[in-house]
């Protein structure tokens, strides 16, 4: 049987947390902030634990 391969767009955009949570970047921090708050902007840079509908997703194209 063939190895199983993690998708790639998936392995770039997403980490496991050391709990197993999957963590992802905030959208919104590429272009256009100018108007954004510097709170806002701050904010966006973290990273968020994603919702569980869609870590069941990713856990699969992780092969978790």
């Amino acid at each position: 049987m063939p190895k199983v391969k993690t998708h790639s767009g998936a392995k770039k955009r997403f980490k496991v947390s050391g709990t197993g949570k999957i963590m992802r970047d905030c959208s919104g921090k590429r272009h256009i902030l100018t108007k954004k708050s510097k709170k806002r902007k701050l904010r966006l840079g973290q990273t968020q634990v994603c919702a569980p509908g869609d870590s069941a997703r990713v856990k699969k194209m992780l092969n978790i």
